[in-house]
């Protein structure tokens, strides 16, 4: 008998996959970028096929194959779109800079509605070239997202502000912390802007069962990875899988949960190893770590 291995670890399974129509996976949400391996077509059917019922997508995959192919094939596909990313990259010190910016998120939210979503993930954007002021960075990051906000509103879709950890404030995102985070969505109804939980950027946050609790109904969207060590070269690629790493699942799932959130949970790993991993082995991976160490809190 085939023993059934954990992608990318290699260690023996520790609980069973999951099946299709066990209700534990009904709020389990594939990012797209988890299985970065795969076109939009090979997501959306390899999705169906382990028994999930959403996905997040990203935009370029969206682009790759035409808005309309792919809001063609989501409807056929009959997943829900839990989110898309992502918007953002609002920092720019040139003005010209900023209305292509601006432009370009509209049709983000453009994006949204044609895809059945109604949620944006934002990514604020990082430090100009050459620049080291990061308070005005923060700031012009929050004007915009101030100005685009009541566009959202009018297409019926919620801004999510994703802070990052601070090792990508210089070149990803200048809002580091939850804290920032609903500093600036709170200048906001809450129907508007939100923000985004992802326990990869969050976990060392000292404060941030707080802040979840301070965010409620403000949480868009919540997303699982760990934190692994040591960091690999390309930093952007150190997220791992649920239970490889140093976050506390069950504490963070159970501070989102006592705030009401009842969306979809999504899983979003940026790694190489899991990229070189046949599709389907790492989403039947996720599956099981999502019920083992996940779900059983939410």
């Amino acid at each position: 008998m085939t023993t059934v291995v954990d992608v990318p670890s290699g260690v023996a399974a520790r609980v069973e996959t999951p099946s299709v129509g066990d209700p534990r996976l009904s709020r389990l949400s594939l990012n797209q970028r988890t299985t970065a391996q795969w076109s939009l077509r090979e997501a959306l059917d390899g999705t169906r096929a382990a028994g999930l019922s959403s996905i997040g997508l990203w935009r370029e995959p969206v682009a790759e194959v035409g808005l309309e192919t792919a809001a063609r094939w989501v409807a056929d596909s009959g997943l829900r779109v839990s989110s898309l990313c992502r918007g953002g990259f609002f920092t720019a010190a040139d003005p010209d800079a900023r209305e292509t910016a601006h432009a370009d998120n509209r049709a983000a939210i453009d994006e949204c509605v044609a895809l059945g979503t109604d949620v944006l993930v934002l990514v604020p954007g990082g430090l100009p070239d050459g620049s080291k002021d990061i308070v005005g960075a923060r700031e012009r990051a929050a004007e915009a997202i101030g100005r685009l906000a009541p566009y959202a509103a009018e297409r019926g879709v919620r801004l999510g502000i994703e802070p990052m950890h601070p090792i990508f404030a210089a070149d990803r995102g200048v809002v580091s912390s939850l804290r920032q985070a609903l500093d600036i969505a709170e200048q906001h109804p809450v129907a508007q802007v939100g923000v985004v939980v992802d326990t990869y950027h969050l976990w060392w946050e000292p404060d941030v069962e707080a802040q979840i609790a301070r965010a409620g109904d403000r949480i868009v969207a919540y997303q699982v990875c760990d934190w692994i060590t040591p960091i690999p070269a390309d930093n952007l690629l150190g997220r791992g899988m649920m239970g490889d790493g140093h976050v506390d699942f069950p504490a963070f799932t159970r501070a989102v949960a006592a705030t009401g959130y009842t969306g979809d949970v999504e899983v979003e790993i940026f790694n190489a190893d899991v990229w070189a991993a046949p599709g389907e082995d790492v989403v039947a991976t996720m599956a099981r770590r999502y019920a083992e160490l996940v779900e059983p809190y939410l």
